[in-house]
């Protein structure tokens, strides 16, 4: 992180801003997508229990089947 911040001082003042901002978006996105994925997890565990019933049950097909990936 060191190198990469000595790094970007030496580029003109309004690179460094824009450098900034994009690495800020990025810090909020990250920051969004880890309480979205928290608080989806109870919703995932549910949605992989279904999906496991539904293959336990032979209710699935295979992913080749599913997009006939055959090369017949």
């Amino acid at each position: 992180m060191e190198k990469a911040m000595a790094e970007a001082s030496k580029l003109p003042e309004k690179e460094q801003d824009a450098l900034a901002a994009l690495l800020l978006e990025e810090l909020s996105s990250e920051k969004k997508w880890k309480k979205q994925f928290a608080g989806s997890q109870d919703e995932l565990a549910k949605l992989a229990r279904e999906a496991s019933g539904e293959f336990k049950a032979g209710k699935t097909k295979s992913l080749d089947e599913s997009l006939d990936l055959s090369h017949d």
